[in-house]
């Protein structure tokens, strides 16, 4: 008899374990139940920030089809939240009061956007009642909410100085509305850049149209917009910063309450082994947001400093391939064949990617040490291991910067803003862990006047262009050769570009080259 697998959430990490399922329950080897809140089927919600400004659709975003995924017998049930899961009967009990049985759970969770604490706001995160002219930018009707301030010219203001929150501040702003990003510290990214960095990012911002409200502490939100809508973020210096629409920029925060209510383990996610397994429970699992891989075991060295879940949809699509592999050889061999496969891979530090017109960001690993910071440098210099040295260049009036932390001559840690060139190639030898050249400034003049093509990295038909699914350029090419003329094209053809996007140039850049060659 097959196993039941039912997957709880239906995000992009619940559909990439789908995916790869989908020929076991075609085959009749499992049954699999896929139960999402939200009334659609999986999208990119990497992207929505995207739609919100026009420059996608929703069918572009779309990720799986509830009516595809019928025809291929698996059961979909959309619009509805698992209320809790007994354990001791392997049931999960649905809000509309329907009980599903499994031999198998996968929580698929996800995260849900942090609502900090300010007056006007509901403080309780787990059922936010934001007021009009406040969103998270987390779904299809935040993203509307979005494209209607943008397409009216309106002023927009995102709390918070991550990644996504100037992204979509950039968009916004090159679309036509004022943004305004207020963020904490002295420049955006402070716990991932360092002061050289975050100078050049700010007036690279500020050059791109958008305000920045920097060492800013917001304190509640005014409504006095028509209707009692949001019309200014008020800061604790007595000051405001007015607008029509106000984007919680704010991070996210695992969901793990579920998990947590059925009496599972959890830390700052639902702690699993390397198996992805919940502790004391073999038939429940977690993957992607809401997943900690820290094994109980307190000899192993990896998960001594495992950090939580990384909220990066590259590892999540990871973890579902491994797993996918795991369930369909528990399914047909047993458990002694699917204890016997080789763990989970221990995950690689991530590397952040901002990309917009006239930005270019990667900032990956540990940059916090300056050059002449004799303390920081040292630290971790014992039993003949080589202390951290510094490169670092700077041309702020170019809006240009490259700061490389090595120690033995390999990358610990790497930022550079405006140059994509070195950008790239740096990016190459961190994730390989590769020795640097001796001499720096090789790396720099990747992007001098004399390199009219993308560098060294360019050339390598090997290297990684899409991170968050790991498909190379040599994939990219073949997938062109054979037809695919636009970046949906390929990312349906190979998967390229459906996480972050900040591959979409380079995917542009492979297929602009393949036709320049043909027409030559």
């Amino acid at each position: 008899m097959s196993e039941r697998i039912v997957v709880v959430g239906f995000g992009p990490v619940a559909a990439r374990l789908v995916d790869e399922l989908l020929p076991a329950v075609r085959s009749g080897l499992v049954q699999l139940l896929v139960v999402g809140q939200e009334t659609e089927a999986a999208y990119n919600r990497v992207m929505v920030a995207e739609l919100g400004v026009g420059r996608t659709t929703a069918e572009a975003l779309a990720m799986a089809d509830a009516s595809e995924l019928e025809a291929d017998g698996v059961e979909v049930r959309l619009g509805v939240k698992v209320k809790r899961i007994d354990r001791a009967r392997q049931n999960i009990v649905l809000s509309d009061d329907s009980t599903e049985h499994y031999d198998r759970l996968v929580f698929a969770t996800g995260s849900r956007p942090v609502i900090p604490n300010l007056t006007g706001l509901n403080p309780d995160p787990s059922r936010p009642v934001l007021p009009a002219g406040v969103t998270a930018l987390r779904d299809l009707q935040d993203a509307a909410v979005l494209r209607a301030a943008v397409a009216d010219g309106k002023r927009v203001v995102v709390l918070g100085g991550g990644v996504l929150g100037l992204e979509t501040a950039l968009a916004a702003s090159e679309e036509g509305a004022k943004a305004t990003v207020v963020h904490n510290g002295p420049f955006p990214l402070g716990r991932s850049i360092d002061r050289g960095s975050g100078s050049v990012l700010i007036n690279s911002l500020r050059a791109g149209g958008v305000r920045m409200a920097g060492n800013a502490r917001s304190t509640g939100v005014e409504t006095a917009g028509p209707g009692g809508s949001f019309s200014a973020l008020l800061l604790d210096d007595g000051s405001a910063i007015d607008g029509d629409l106000l984007v919680l920029s704010c991070g996210v925060r695992p969901r793990i309450e579920l998990a947590e209510g059925c009496g599972l383990p959890v830390a700052t996610g639902i702690l699993v082994d390397h198996h992805l397994r919940t502790y004391h429970e073999p038939h429940m699992f977690a993957i992607g947001d809401c997943a900690e891989v820290r094994c109980p075991d307190a000899a192993c060295v990896d998960c001594r400093t495992a950090a939580g879940p990384s909220g990066l949809v590259g590892p999540g699509w990871r973890q579902a391939e491994w797993l996918a592999e795991y369930l369909v050889v528990l399914a047909r061999d047993g458990q002694a064949a699917a204890d016997a496969l080789e763990a989970l891979p221990k995950e690689k530090p991530g590397v952040v990617v901002l990309k917009a017109r006239g930005i270019n960001l990667a900032v990956a690993g540990y940059n916090q040490a300056d050059p002449w910071d004799e303390e920081l440098l040292e630290a971790g210099a014992a039993s003949g291991r080589a202390r951290r040295q510094i490169s670092q260049w700077a041309d702020p009036e170019h809006g240009r910067y490259v700061k490389m932390t090595t120690r033995g001559g390999v990358l610990e840690g790497l930022v550079a803003v405006g140059m994509p060139r070195t950008a790239a190639e740096l990016v190459v030898l961190f994730e390989r862990s590769s020795e640097l050249p001796a001499d720096r400034s090789l790396l720099l003049r990747l992007d001098g006047p004399d390199q009219l093509d993308a560098g060294a990295t360019s050339n390598d038909p090997q290297r990684t262009v899409c991170r968050c699914a790991g498909v190379s350029a040599a994939s990219i090419e073949d997938s062109v050769v054979e037809g695919c003329s636009t970046v949906g094209e390929v990312s349906k053809a190979t998967r390229a570009g459906t996480g972050c996007g900040g591959c979409h140039e380079d995917i542009k850049g492979i297929i602009e080259k393949h036709f320049q060659a043909a027409a030559a």
